[in-house]
């Protein structure tokens, strides 16, 4: 939604109007760019009706939890964002892991708690639970963009601006310096061509990974510094996984590190002297998001 400001001008009878675009709506708007850029260059999804009952079923499961819970109405752009990821990342003939993953990730936030805040990115727990439970109905995402770089330049181009807004650029660029670092090290050791161990980061499924889940700010340790090196960490146990030769390894790393580093950070808080004492798990969260 364009939010209208007036701004008043001295000796004018009439205010200019100025549009702001609501801050809630960037990553939807980057996201919805990215299946676009995807979808028109390689056909990268499995089917739009499957992308779409996932993003329906996101937002249903928002609705239905916020309203009996709260009694009162949620905004949906971060169910449209887990939705819509869950329709590009999964990979299924069936239907019913679309809904599945995405009553998963939306439910994840209102029942997995610590203090009054949750720990898994919603996107990224939907996905490794579906990897893991249902890995003989269920793949992800590998399609690489290949020689087409215009729709990695738009989505790159598009992401920097939303991110460097919500002070979230530094958690990509540091995950994607240190993608590199590693893949140099591993290309020295191992004799791979170095090309070959970036390669990965051309393909969508990582950059919904290093926009969408490394960055989300409910998940993410409060300081700048922790998330450097939540991110670094992060990228360590990934090129692990990756030797171990887990395809789906950025999404196993965050899912094991992402949810440590940020349990460590509510523990020690409620430490402190001025911390608020509140019960460690709790079904629901705080009135407001």
């Amino acid at each position: 939604m364009a939010e209208v400001e007036a701004t008043a001008q001295p000796g004018s009878a009439s205010s200019p109007r100025r549009f702001r675009l609501d801050p809630r709506f960037l990553a939807p708007l980057l996201i919805t760019t990215l299946l676009v850029a995807g979808q028109l260059s390689f056909g990268f999804l499995e089917s739009w009706s499957r992308t779409l009952l996932a993003i329906a079923t996101a937002m249903a499961t928002e609705l239905i939890l916020v309203r009996s819970l709260f009694g009162r109405w949620p905004h949906l752009a971060s169910a449209y964002v887990s939705g819509i990821s869950i329709g590009i990342l999964v990979r299924s003939l069936a239907f019913w892991p679309y809904a599945l993953g995405s009553a998963i990730s939306i439910t994840s936030k209102y029942v997995l708690r610590v203090r009054n805040q949750h720990l898994w990115n919603p996107t990224n727990l939907g996905v490794v639970a579906l990897l893991l439970l249902a890995s003989d109905s269920v793949a992800g995402l590998s399609i690489q963009w290949g020689n087409n770089l215009l729709p990695m330049v738009v989505v790159w181009t598009l992401g920097t601006a939303i991110l460097h807004r919500v002070n979230r650029l530094h958690v990509t660029l540091t995950y994607l310096v240190s993608f590199v670092i590693l893949a140099a090290l591993r290309s020295a050791v191992t004799g791979q061509p170095f090309l070959g161990e970036i390669s990965p980061l051309t393909g969508p499924m990582y950059q919904l990974f290093m926009f969408f889940m490394i960055t989300d700010p409910k998940t993410t340790v409060g300081t700048r510094r922790g998330r450097i090196a939540v991110t670094v960490l992060i990228a360590i146990v990934e090129a692990v996984f990756r030797h171990l030769r887990f395809v789906y390894a950025p999404f196993y790393a965050l899912f094991l590190v992402g949810p440590i580093a940020k349990l460590v950070e509510i523990e020690r808080a409620a430490r402190r002297p001025s911390g608020h004492s509140a019960p460690a798990w709790t079904a629901v969260p705080p009135p407001r998001n």
